[in-house]
């Protein structure tokens, strides 16, 4: 009969994921020596090698590769059911990592975050700026824990929750732009329009809006790209150019330019705001205080009185 501690399956996953026994031991908080002791006796028990001893960096063999992902669902099980004890003893410890899309990270984070660190003194929070694709790809295999992002996404294994939702307004540099206008859709120039890199869901949502797709014939130079929306809107302003954006992100005068910020006729493009967990994500009661907060700090700056439309992100 196997008998197999979880600390040993901790140690496997360690060294696949570093490829190092150092690098292993140092992430197990063991020495070397204990990490590698503890390896070499549970394949003694198996009878045959996980890790090729030999490979720089160290890799799994054909046995091993069978084995792994039974391993890995052990771990996210115990995990799940630590986090499950302490829910029932109104205990919160240990590690929160959280994935939010760079469109809305810097404008969104402020608002709430040092509120919400500042109540859980026991959580190290692991905040990741990162884009929507690799948020879903991180949380179906459990490397996040929450993902705060444009929705909804497609991937119906994953629990979508909407938070708000926040429209969209035209950022226009131009010289002959009058004050107070509001624009219709078609009204836009897709010729002077300057979009984020394709990577970003705003891209998207911004191609729907404006039907690009159908009028990239009558414009040769109709996309740029850039990194961030900070970024993207001094372009559009050393360049009299213009761009769509959410309303956080011109919600700080401060940053923007008030005087090129311009409303969008209603029905009004909009796009809904959401938190993304995996199924097996059992902290409920941060979850709730991490919604609570969210809702609270976004409520000054969104207006509820017109008329919307939600584009998706993708």
């Amino acid at each position: 009969m196997l008998s197999i501690s979880i600390s040993q399956i901790k140690y496997i996953l360690a060294l696949h994921k570093t490829g190092s026994f150092s690098e292993a031991a140092a992430q197990c908080f063991v020495t070397q020596s204990t990490l590698s002791t503890m390896i070499k006796k549970l394949e003694n028990q198996f009878d045959f090698k996980l890790f090729d001893r030999n490979s720089k960096p160290i890799r799994l063999t054909k046995e091993g590769h069978l084995v792994i992902a039974q391993f890995k669902n052990i771990d996210s099980q115990f995990e799940k059911l630590e986090e499950l004890v302490q829910e029932t003893k109104d205990e919160m410890h240990g590690t929160l990592s959280i994935g939010i899309i760079p469109t809305l990270a810097p404008f969104l984070l402020p608002l709430f975050l040092d509120k919400l660190v500042s109540s859980y003194l026991n959580i190290n929070f692991h905040i990741h700026e990162i884009t929507t694709r690799e948020i879903v790809t991180r949380l179906r295999s459990k490397d996040l824990d929450i993902g705060i992002l444009s929705v909804p996404i497609t991937e119906k294994d994953l629990i979508q929750k909407t938070l708000f939702t926040e429209e969209f307004f035209v950022y226009d540099a131009s010289d002959n732009i009058k004050p107070n206008k509001i624009f219709k859709i078609e009204d836009i120039d897709v010729s002077r329009l300057w979009l984020l890199e394709e990577s970003h869901c705003l891209s998207h949502q911004i191609d729907q809006i404006c039907h690009l797709k159908k009028k990239r014939t009558q414009a040769n130079n109709l996309i740029y790209n850039g990194g961030s929306i900070h970024s993207l809107l001094e372009f559009v302003k050393i360049n009299k150019g213009l761009t769509l954006v959410p309303k956080l992100a011109i919600a700080n005068k401060v940053l923007v330019d008030s005087d090129l910020i311009f409303k969008l006729k209603s029905p009004v493009p909009a796009r809904e705001i959401g938190i993304v967990t995996h199924p097996d994500f059992v902290k409920r009661r941060i979850l709730k205080a991490l919604e609570k907060e969210i809702k609270s700090a976004v409520k000054p700056f969104l207006s509820k009185a017109r008329k919307v439309f939600i584009v998706k992100p993708d």
